[in-house]
């Protein structure tokens, strides 16, 4: 197993325990929502803290509910998944082509002197 399979492999384990020791550990218990969002948590905090808060603005779109809300999080998480895997997939794409061209050069080069050499000799 080489280097890179086995950083890939730790880091596939990191990512499984985030997602499941805080289900195992029944992180979140003793709340009504266990899982909300950092948002919903400070509005939570800020209204307790201080009940006759106005917000700054409103927010200019406003999903109807919370399941097209967690929809549209999604979808720009996926997008943003998809930018940078294209990204990623770009650049080691570019990198490949040029080992390639190195080599053919190399390749072409040493034909040319067996090439040469071959021929110095007739």
């Amino acid at each position: 197993m080489n280097r890179n399979t086995k950083i890939n492999l730790v880091l596939l384990l990191a990512v499984a325990a985030l997602a499941v020791l805080p289900l195992a550990l029944g992180l979140g218990d003793h709340k009504k929502e266990p899982f909300t969002g950092a948002d919903a948590e400070a509005e939570t905090a800020i209204t307790e803290l201080k009940p006759d808060y106005e917000p700054w603005f409103s927010p200019l779109y406003e999903p109807p509910s919370g399941e097209i809300e967690s929809a549209l999080f999604a979808l720009q998480a996926a997008l943003g998944a998809g930018v940078l895997a294209y990204y990623f997939g770009l650049r080691r794409g570019r990198r490949q082509g040029e080992q390639r061209a190195l080599e053919r050069q190399a390749g072409s080069a040493l034909a040319g002197a067996a090439g040469k050499s071959t021929a110095e000799q007739d």
